[in-house]
């Protein structure tokens, strides 16, 4: 019925939080297939998270299909079959989870719009209100918009909408090393304080708009001053062992910036070159700390999702 191919995300970048992220060139790619009686779903998964993610209901993505279509799921004439083909890893800020949402969403829009095995037209998906549902499920656009648009994306939830802007920037690649550690999102989340001083709040505005300019223009040098954060780095990064030092190791392999890779465990590192050797350095690092990590060199892409009909 319909192929979703969306790429892993990396949001925040620093100071930006909740306001910026990056499409990188690691995809995710869904399948939907009506197949079987009524009532009967299954969900394969190839990849990453093979081994760990659920193949029935409990599926994120079938979980977000029933809430999309409500009432009208239980009425569908027939099974649905669901293939997952992931090489974003899980859990590890590289907006993993974001990709099994959006999918969800479209799979269901996919559904609503043509409930009894009628051709399907991937045109007739509404994008924006893909994205306004994806950001109610989420809670914050940083992984979904760049998924989306690709890209360097920036949003904002508004009062009339959502502001999402895909912003021109001089083509990168980053370095992102994921340490095999379990740190939910809840509980990133919980970390962060209730309250913050005045004086944090303009630290990470100005450095925000000092990573948006750094990005545009490919200027290292100012992306080494600016990517610094109050908000949200300082609570989270002592919870994930060697964090801290796989931090310190990238910067001493002539990394020019290291921050979380959304809310963590990763940590995505800049470098004009030389991504191997930060790949490594923070690959050992975490290793001194117990925890097997895995590294990748990856180029931001200005692609983002997109939805093909299967034959």
């Amino acid at each position: 019925m319909i192929s979703v191919r969306i790429p892993a995300t990396s949001a925040n970048l620093g100071p930006a939080f909740d306001c910026m992220g990056v499409a990188l060139d690691l995809w995710n790619t869904f399948e939907l297939r009506r197949q079987g009686p009524a009532g009967q779903v299954a969900v394969r998964t190839l990849g990453e998270g093979e081994d760990r993610l659920p193949g029935d209901e409990t599926n994120l993505i079938v979980t977000i299909i029933k809430h999309e279509l409500g009432a009208m799921y239980s009425q569908l004439p027939h099974g649905l079959h669901i293939a997952c083909y992931n090489s974003v890893p899980c859990a590890s800020g590289l907006g993993s989870s974001s990709t099994a949402v959006l999918a969800g969403i479209i799979f269901a829009e996919a559904l609503r719009l043509t409930p009894h095995n009628e051709d399907f037209d991937p045109d007739c998906i509404d994008m924006q209100l893909v994205l306004q549902r994806a950001l109610e499920v989420e809670g914050h656009g940083d992984n979904v918009g760049p998924a989306l648009k690709g890209g360097v994306a920036l949003i904002m939830p508004d009062k009339e909408g959502i502001v999402a802007q895909q912003m021109e920037f001089t083509p990168f690649r980053v370095t992102v090393c994921v340490p095999d550690f379990n740190y939910l999102t809840e509980t990133a989340r919980a970390r962060l304080p209730k309250e913050i001083p005045y004086r944090d709040a303009v630290f990470n505005i100005g450095h925000a708009m000092l990573t948006a300019q750094a990005l545009r223009f490919g200027d290292m040098e100012l992306l080494q001053k600016a990517m610094r954060d109050k908000l949200h780095e300082p609570y989270r990064i002592p919870d994930i062992p060697g964090a801290n030092e796989a931090r310190r190791a990238a910067l001493d392999a002539n990394a020019v910036a290291v921050a979380l890779s959304g809310a963590g465990p990763g940590l995505i590192a800049f470098a004009a070159e030389g991504h191997a050797a930060i790949g490594k350095a923070m690959s050992e690092a975490f290793g001194k700390a117990g925890l097997v990590a895995r590294w990748w060199a990856i180029d931001a892409v200005e692609s983002g999702l997109s939805v093909r009909r299967l034959p």
